[in-house]
């Protein structure tokens, strides 16, 4: 089934009433300091040449499955980045009981510009047959932080970052099944952390809690569709976009394949 994407100027201007999750397993392990969520940085193993096709290269990360817009155009710079998924169903890939996880999010910068990134979008969690989300806006090199906002498997998601200079922006969630929206204007959090507006993501990671990473859950497919990022006053989808896929110990994780400009999918491989 096909899913059209807001317009992004109504979503900018319109947010919905916020309700308060329900409470479940990220709550409990935020309360006891347990999960602090962070994404880093793309960090690249190598080039590999996709299904035999010398046409087509994707890049191995350890921790990012998606697409990269890594130049803007000449004397312009990635200033939005959107895109339209569902919130998948994530299950435990192994009886350890340990919790796993896997987040769905849109960015600006974070890959070949390392100083920042700001971004928003889900995270979903799995531990002894219990299962959580949450959405969230960050700006790193900051931890992320909780939107106030209702999510279940099957919800469609639209997300959003919009940057107005190197130093603000803006993060946007809406909840396309129940209506809810929601809204974050940002600031960069240190002089050090202004936007580059180098690069252009719409990315799945296996994210970090403080200096390590929570094992990558089966997440299945997330499909991107609606995949836009503007830069000086163009619209651009994914053609000429890098493609990653994350592999870890050797062994392919997630995997993508590209359906259109506009879409694509990451699929759980492991």
């Amino acid at each position: 089934m096909k899913f059209t994407t807001t317009s992004l100027a109504t979503a900018m201007l319109v947010t919905g009433a916020f309700a308060a999750p329900r409470p479940g397993l990220v709550e409990r392990l935020q309360a006891r300091g347990v999960l602090s969520r962070q994404s880093t940085p793309a960090e690249k193993n190598g080039v590999l040449l996709k299904d035999g096709d010398e046409s087509t290269k994707i890049q191995y990360s350890k921790n990012w499955a998606g697409i990269v817009r890594e130049q803007p155009p000449a004397s312009a710079t990635y200033t939005a980045v959107s895109a339209t998924f569902t919130v998948p169903n994530p299950t435990a890939t192994d009886d350890s009981g340990n919790m796993q996880a896997a987040s769905a999010w849109v960015g600006i910068d974070g890959d070949t510009y390392t100083n920042a990134i700001l971004q928003t979008g889900i995270d979903a969690y799995t531990q002894n047959g219990e299962q959580s989300f949450d959405a969230w806006y960050e700006w790193y090199p900051d931890s992320a932080v909780n939107f106030d906002i209702d999510l279940s498997e099957g919800d469609v998601i639209v997300a959003m970052v919009q940057s107005f200079s190197p130093s603000k922006g803006v993060a946007m969630i809406e909840n396309q099944t129940t209506g809810q929206k929601v809204t974050k204007s940002l600031n960069a959090p240190s002089s050090s952390a202004t936007l580059g507006g180098q690069n252009a993501e719409w990315i799945v990671e296996d994210f970090n809690s403080g200096s390590d990473m929570v094992p990558l859950a089966n997440f299945g497919d997330v499909n991107f569709i609606g995949v836009q990022a503007k830069a000086g006053g163009q619209a651009y989808g994914v053609s000429d976009g890098e493609v990653l896929d994350i592999q870890q110990n050797g062994q392919v994780l997630a995997k993508v394949n590209v359906e259109s400009n506009t879409e694509f999918t990451v699929s759980y491989q492991g």
